[in-house]
C-alpha cells in the first residue's frame, strides 16, 4: 500500500469471485478500491488468469503485474531435457518438462532466433500482450540473467508470434 494524499491497494492471488466481491464492497462502502492484481500467469500457467480474472481486470481497469513470469527460469530456456542445471530452482522448473512445456520451448526458440533476442525476452513479451497486464515480474540473480531479460523493452510480438505461442501453450 502506498499512502500520502492518495492510497492505492492491490490484491494478489485472488480468484475472480473474491476480487469482484472486494471491488463491490469498496464501491458500496466508499472504501479505497483495488487498482492492481498480482496474478500467477505465464506461458505454462495460463488457465487460472484466463478463466475469469483477465476479463474482470480489464473491465474494472485493474493493472495486472504477473508473477512467476518465467516459471522459475523454465521459460528462460535454461531447463531442458538432459540439461543438468545447478540451481535452487531446478526442481521447480523441472516440473514444466512435460508435454506442454516441451511444445512451448521450440516455439520460444524459433521466435527468439528470428528476432535475434533471448528466449526469456520472448516469454516476457508474450505476457505484455495479455489483457490488463502492465508488467511481468521476473527475477535475476546475476548480471548475465538480467541481460537475458532486458531485451523485452525493445520489441513487441506480432499477432502471428502471439498465435504461435498461444497454440503451443494451450
Amino acid at each position: 500500500m502506498i499512502c500520502g494524499t492518495h492510497c492505492h491497494i492491490a490484491a494478489s492471488n485472488h480468484a475472480a469471485p473474491r476480487l469482484a466481491e472486494g471491488l463491490a464492497v469498496s464501491k458500496r462502502q466508499g472504501l479505497t478500491r483495488y487498482v492492481a492484481l498480482q496474478p500467477h500467469d505465464n506461458l505454462v500457467h495460463r488457465a487460472e488468469f484466463e478463466d475469469e480474472l483477465a476479463a474482470l481486470c480489464a473491465r474494472e481497469g485493474l493493472a495486472c503485474i504477473s508473477y512467476y513470469a518465467l516459471a522459475s527460469g523454465f521459460l528462460a530456456g535454461t531447463y531442458r531435457p538432459g540439461a543438468n542445471v545447478e540451481s535452487a530452482r531446478a526442481a521447480s522448473a523441472g516440473k514444466y518438462l512435460d508435454e506442454k512445456g516441451l511444445r512451448i520451448l521450440p516455439a520460444l526458440d524459433t521466435i527468439a532466433a528470428e528476432r535475434r533476442t533471448t528466449v526469456a525476452a520472448v516469454a516476457l513479451a508474450w505476457l505484455r500482450t495479455r489483457p490488463a497486464v502492465v508488467a511481468p515480474i521476473a527475477s535475476a540473480r546475476t548480471p548475465e540473467q538480467l541481460a537475458e531479460l532486458l531485451p523485452v523493452a525493445s520489441f513487441r510480438l506480432t499477432d502471428d508470434e502471439v498465435a504461435k505461442l498461444n497454440a503451443a501453450s494451450a
